[in-house]
């Protein structure tokens, strides 16, 4: 690798990411409601909510190549669909709650990967969101 792409990559991980919700100008943490709370490690929460209405398309917040799906079983949904971004081969970020139009490849920053989960079919009342889970567990925070 050389010293240019560590530059440009130590860049791309420092940098604020651009709105995930089509229609939004920034990101914005979903605040408690009587399902829980968005925030990074509210009730052993190892991400973050980012407030997202149900079916709203997805943007991607930056350049990156996507890795794959995973899944796991959650209170909202039997098999909750899940993407990963990977920045580098240690930095990713999974992003659940979106049905992904395409699961690999590369995506460009703001280019829509995706829409909303409709979580208020399920939970009326609850925030909709999606859920954002650094893949190292760390807290997403800095980049939102």
């Amino acid at each position: 690798i050389t010293k240019e792409k560590t530059q440009f990559l130590a860049m791309s991980i420092t940098a604020a990411w651009s709105a995930l919700c089509a229609g939004s100008h920034h990101n914005r943490v979903r605040a408690c409601d009587s399902y829980g709370c968005g925030g990074f490690n509210s009730r052993s929460h190892r991400g973050m909510d980012i407030v997202c209405g149900d079916y709203g398309i997805v943007n991607a917040p930056f350049s990156g190549n996507l890795g794959g799906p995973v899944g796991r079983a959650t209170y909202f949904f039997v098999f909750d669909p899940s993407l990963f971004i990977y920045l580098s081969s240690v930095h990713c970020v999974k992003i659940f709650s979106i049905r992904p139009y395409v699961y690999f490849g590369s995506v460009v920053q703001g280019e829509a990967m995706g829409y909303v989960l409709p979580l208020q079919e399920r939970f009326s009342g609850i925030t909709s969101h999606l859920e954002l889970q650094m893949c190292d567990g760390s807290d997403p925070s800095p980049f939102i």
